[in-house]
């Protein structure tokens, strides 16, 4: 889209408005520990002698060439989405760079709480590298809510076909019990509502969030943070009013880039576990990798170290024909899902300081 096809979608403040991330050494380091400490757990009640010589032996590289297009999908998508949404202000390249910034800002801070911050600083500065066009500082704060508005949809319209297919699949493992079973299904119904209530506040209500925070601001605990988030929600109901005046094809061009960067984040377990299981249940193995990235939402570490190791031995345990598969297979997923975002947002990050020393 272009600026004469849509408005801006918020007004423009001064650059000292956006807070620059502070991100330290630790940041990376305790998620990286804790990860490997989980790979390690998973890899000791797993192993066998040989077990990773006979998963590369039994890899296929045709298949597995389809988890490295996963990866790279998901980048290009994912900046296509940002250039977008920024009506070009970002250029590809730069969009690209923007979304390998918000996986790495994702894989540092918890799942729950994302890598929004980050991003937005990092967006409002690449902005201003030719031959980028500047965005003003609200239109980045928008472009981000918007991003994250498509994310929630697309969780929403997710949950459904999750909940439909454990009628006629072990979309949830028999080893998760009845009682995880059932707390899965409540989270997911849970998760549904809320993703739904997002929406339709952003789209249409946003006074409902902004009754809703005030109400909850009321408690003693929280009495503090009333005037900040307040001041927040105010921000959102203008963002949210522009939003509201966007042609349709801008909604339906976002959702569509939203659903190929989610395909190629689903699919990247998908194509290494069928690399060395031809004869997976591929419908399956899909809609618990959609079932695993939904319960990776909730995690309470950087990029749900520690904890997703746990759902991947939880979801595709039982799929595998051998359980010293398990840990290599982790390992390979982890590799290309996480741990290759963070160095690519190290040298990220020491390009931008670099380029930052010049000016």
């Amino acid at each position: 889209m272009t600026g004469k096809q849509s408005q801006p979608l918020s007004e423009d403040r001064d650059e000292a408005t956006l807070v620059k991330p502070n991100i330290s050494v630790w940041n990376l380091v305790w998620p990286l520990a804790l990860g490997i400490g989980s790979l390690l757990v998973v890899g000791y009640f797993t192993y066998h002698k040989g077990g990773f010589v006979k998963f590369f032996k039994q890899v296929d590289p045709l298949i597995m060439s389809g988890a490295f297009a996963m990866l790279v999908l998901r980048v290009v998508m994912g900046g296509w989405r940002i250039s977008f949404i920024s009506r070009h202000a970002l250029g590809f390249k730069a969009g690209i760079r923007s979304q390998l910034a918000w996986d790495f800002a994702s894989n540092i801070s918890p799942s729950f709480v994302g890598g929004a911050p980050l991003t937005a600083y990092y967006i409002a500065r690449e902005s201003r590298v030719p031959p980028n066009k500047p965005i003003a500082i609200g239109d980045v704060s928008a472009v981000m809510s918007y991003v994250m508005l498509l994310d929630q949809v697309w969780f929403a319209l997710s949950v459904p076909v999750l909940l439909i297919g454990t009628w006629f699949m072990d979309v949830i493992p028999a080893s998760a019990g009845l009682l995880g079973t059932w707390t899965i299904v409540a989270y997911l119904i849970i998760l549904m509502a809320y993703t739904g209530l997002f929406a339709y506040a952003t789209l249409y209500r946003p006074d409902v969030l902004g009754r809703v925070a005030e109400k909850v601001l009321r408690l003693p605990f929280l009495r503090r943070f009333k005037d900040k988030v307040m001041g927040e929600m105010k921000e959102f109901e203008l963002r949210a009013a522009v939003l509201r005046r966007q042609k349709s094809d801008f909604f339906l061009r976002g959702f569509l880039l939203t659903t190929g960067t989610w395909i190629a984040r689903f699919g990247l377990v998908v194509f290494i576990i069928w690399s060395f299981v031809p004869d997976v249940d591929l419908l399956l193995l899909t809609m618990r990798s959609i079932a695993m990235a939904m319960g990776s939402l909730i995690m309470p570490t950087p990029g749900g170290a520690g904890g997703l190791e746990g759902l991947y031995a939880l979801f595709f345990g039982d799929l595998l024909p051998d359980s010293s598969l398990l840990a290599p297979s982790l390992l390979t997923w982890r590799i290309l899902g996480y741990y290759i975002f963070l160095i690519f947002g190290i040298s990220l990050s020491t390009r931008h300081l670099q380029r930052t020393k010049k000016q």
